[in-house]
C-alpha cells in the first residue's frame, strides 16, 4: 500500500496545469486557467484550473478533483498507475512497503521493457498510416465502407502492403528480437542459416489497439479482399492481453460519460463506422469472449453497459458468455443489457439501413440482464413439465449464484422461483440459503423502536465519521464486512457505496475533501445531509483504536440484522426441521457477537 505521507508530498509539489495541459488546451483567467471540459460536451469554456489550490473545477458538470483524480478519471488510470505516473514526472521514487529490492528491480525492468515494446509498435504504425496514403486500393476500400478520411486518422488505421518483409526498411534490424517479441514478425527454424522472417501483417487494413493511456499495445488487421482469416490479430505480449483489453476505449473515454452507456460490439469495423455515424461510446472485444476483466474496466468510466450481438446462433452464444461476465458486477446501482440485431444486420449495417434514431430506439429496448438471465436458464426446457422446470432451475443456480447479495439477487430469486412452480422459500432452501418463512410476505413489517433507530443511526455516524477521518481503515475491513455496510439503509448505505468507490478509484483521501465532496452532493441521496450530521462530532477524538471501533459499528449492524432475522424465523408456520436448524445456527452467530461486543465494552472502561 502506498503511505499517505507520500501521496500528499505528491499532491503539494505537482503542477496540476502540467498535468491537464497536455490534455485541454487551457488559456489564462486571472490567476487561474479555463478551457473546455473534457468529461461532457460544451462550446463555451466552463473547466477551470486553479494552481493556488491544485484543483480542478467544472460549473457545467461538477467534475473536480485534484491531479490524481485527473489521471485516474479523464486519462484512465488506476490509482497506483497513477501515483506512479506523476512520481514519474515529478523525479520522486514511489515507496513500496511490502515489497523487496528485487521485486522492486524486477517491476522497474518489466516497465521499461514494456514501453521498448511499445515504442517498436507505434513506428510500425506510423509506417502503416503512411502507407495507406499511398495505397488508392486501400483508400478505395475504406471509402466503399463509407469511412472518411478524418474518421481513419482518428482511430490511427493503416495499411500494411503486400510483401513478406515490408518491415524491413522501417527497423534498422529486421531480425532485432523486438520485432519478434511485438509480434509484428514471425520467426520460423532456429538460428541459422535456415531460420525464416516474415512480416505477421500483409495486404491488411491496420487497426492499432492502444491502452487507456493510448499507447499502441498491438494491431487488428481485416484483408480486403476475400481471404482468411478475415481479421487477424497480434498475439499475445508482454504489454497485450486480449482478455485485458477493448479496442476503441482510448478513444471512447469521453464520449462514455457524455452518452452515459457503453456499447459493446464485436469488432474494429463497427467500432470506427459507429463513431463516424454518431455512436463514439463504442468499443469491441479483441477476437475473444467478453471477460469479467473487460466489464471492470469499462466500470471504471460507466454505470451503464449495453452488450450488443448479431441475433444468430454465434450471437446468442457470445452473448451467454458476456453475461458470465457481467453478472458478478451486477450491482443494484448498475445496468448491463443485451442488443440483439436482426441476423442480416451488424450494428453497422444496422445505422445505415435504418438511422441512428432507430439504433437509439434498439439500444432503449435492449434486454435487461435480469431477463436475460432467464432467457439462458429456460433455453430448451419445457416449462409445461416438472422435469423442463427442474432443469431450467439447474441451468439458473451458477448464474444466480454469480450475483452480488443485493436487491435485484433477491428478486431474481422469486422470479425463478415462479418459474420453477416453486415458492421462494422453498427455492432458497434448495439452493442451500436460508429460508424465508411462508408468512413473512403476509405480515406487516415489525418496524424498530425509535430508540432503536436512533441507537442505529449514532452508531452508523459515528462509523461514518470515523471513516471520514480515517478513509485508510475502509481498506482494513474484510470484504464481507464492505458488503455488509454498503447495504444498510440510506443514508449510510449510499455513503459507503459511495466511500467505496472513491477507495478504489484514489485510495486514502484526505477527510477535507471527503466532507467537502459530501456536502457538494449529486454522489448519493442524503451525503450533504449526513455530511452536515457527522461535521457535529468534529471534537469527538479519533485515537488509536479508530479501526477497532468501526468493527464494533459493523458488529452492531450485524446483531441487528441477526436479531430481526430471527424475529422473522420464529413467527414462521410451520417450523421445519431445516428452519429450525437455521433458527439454532443464527442463535449462536448472534450470541458470539454480543459476547464480542461485551469484550470490547470491558476493555474500553478497563
Amino acid at each position: 500500500m502506498i503511505p499517505q505521507a507520500f501521496i500528499d508530498e505528491l499532491l503539494a509539489r505537482a503542477d496540476i496545469v502540467e498535468v491537464i495541459g497536455p490534455h485541454v488546451e487551457l488559456k489564462r483567467a486571472g490567476k487561474d486557467f479555463k478551457g473546455l471540459c473534457p468529461f461532457h460536451g460544451e462550446k463555451t469554456p466552463s473547466f477551470y484550473v486553479i494552481p493556488a489550490k491544485q484543483f480542478y473545477h467544472c460549473f457545467g458538470c461538477g467534475a473536480q478533483g485534484h491531479a490524481l483524480r485527473f489521471l485516474t478519471e479523464h486519462v484512465g488510470l488506476d490509482f497506483p498507475e497513477a501515483v506512479r505516473d506523476l512520481a514519474q514526472r515529478l523525479g520522486m521514487t514511489v515507496p513500496q512497503e511490502d515489497s523487496s529490492p528485487e521485486e522492486r528491480e524486477r517491476a522497474r525492468a518489466a516497465k521499461e521493457r514494456q514501453a521498448t515494446l511499445s515504442e517498436v509498435l507505434a513506428k510500425a504504425g506510423e509506417h502503416w498510416r503512411k502507407q495507406l496514403r499511398g495505397s488508392p486500393r486501400a483508400v478505395n476500400y475504406l471509402k466503399g465502407r463509407g469511412l472518411t478520411g478524418e474518421i481513419a486518422a482518428r482511430f490511427g488505421m493503416g495499411y500494411a502492403p503486400e510483401g513478406w518483409r515490408g518491415l524491413a526498411s522501417v527497423f534498422p534490424r529486421y531480425d532485432d528480437p523486438l520485432l519478434a517479441e511485438s509480434g509484428l514478425v514471425i520467426v520460423q527454424g532456429d538460428e541459422g542459416p535456415e531460420q525464416k522472417r516474415y512480416d505477421r501483417f500483409r495486404d491488411r487494413i491496420m487497426f492499432p489497439i492502444r491502452s487507456v493511456q493510448g499507447e499502441v499495445i498491438g494491431f487488428g488487421g481485416r484483408v480486403l479482399d476475400a481471404g482468411e482469416p478475415k481479421y487477424l490479430n497480434s498475439p499475445e505480449t508482454p504489454v497485450f492481453v486480449k482478455g485485458r483489453e477493448l479496442y476503441g476505449l482510448h478513444e471512447a473515454r469521453q464520449a462514455l460519460r457524455e452518452r452515459g452507456y457503453a456499447l459493446v460490439v464485436e469488432g474494429y469495423m463497427d467500432v470506427v463506422a459507429l463513431a463516424q455515424l454518431g455512436f463514439p461510446n463504442a468499443v469491441a472485444t479483441l477476437g475473444t469472449a467478453c471477460t469479467a476483466e473487460h466489464v471492470h474496466k469499462l466500470l471504471r468510466f460507466t454505470d451503464r453497459i449495453v452488450f450488443s450481438f448479431d441475433g444468430d446462433a454465434a450471437g446468442r452464444r457470445a452473448a451467454g458468455r458476456a453475461l458470465e461476465a457481467a453478472l458478478p458486477h451486477a450491482s443494484d446501482t448498475r445496468s448491463m443489457k443485451f442488443l440483439f440485431l436482426p441476423a442480416e444486420h451488424d450494428p453497422d449495417s444496422f445505422v445505415r439501413a435504418h438511422g441512428t434514431a432507430a439504433f437509439e430506439a434498439c439500444v432503449e429496448q435492449a434486454v435487461p440482464l435480469s431477463r436475460q438471465l432467464l432467457e439462458v436458464a429456460r433455453e430448451g426446457c419445457d416449462l409445461d413439465s416438472a422435469e423442463g422446470r427442474a432443469r431450467m432451475l439447474a441451468n439458473a443456480k451458477p448464474l444466480w449464484s454469480a450475483l452480488p447479495d443485493g436487491a435485484l439477487r433477491r428478486q431474481l430469486l422469486g422470479e425463478l422461483a415462479r418459474a420453477g412452480a416453486l415458492e421462494s422459500a422453498e427455492l432458497q432452501a434448495l439452493w442451500g440459503g436460508q429460508a424465508l418463512p411462508r408468512r413473512e410476505a403476509a405480515r406487516p413489517p415489525q418496524r424498530p423502536s425509535r430508540r432503536a433507530l436512533r441507537a442505529a443511526t449514532s452508531s452508523l455516524d459515528r462509523g461514518a465519521w470515523l471513516l471520514v477521518q480515517r478513509c485508510d481503515l475502509w481498506d482494513r475491513l474484510d470484504v464481507a464486512t464492505h458488503e455488509l455496510l454498503c447495504e444498510v439503509l440510506d443514508p449510510h448505505g449510499s455513503f459507503f457505496r459511495w466511500l467505496d468507490r472513491r477507495f478504489h478509484e484514489e485510495g486514502p483521501l484526505s477527510p477535507q475533501t471527503l466532507l467537502a465532496e459530501m456536502q457538494a452532493g449529486g454522489e448519493g441521496p442524503g451525503l450533504a445531509e449526513l455530511a452536515q450530521r457527522i461535521g457535529a462530532l468534529h471534537e469527538v477524538e479519533v485515537g488509536e483504536h479508530a479501526e477497532a471501533e468501526l468493527r464494533v459499528v459493523a458488529d452492531r449492524v450485524r446483531l441487528d440484522a441477526l436479531e430481526r432475522d430471527l424475529e422473522s424465523l420464529t413467527a414462521a408456520e410451520p417450523l421445519t426441521s431445516d428452519m429450525l436448524d437455521t433458527i439454532r445456527r443464527t442463535r449462536q452467530n448472534a450470541d458470539e457477537i454480543k459476547r464480542r461486543l461485551a469484550r470490547g465494552q470491558t476493555a474500553a472502561s478497563s
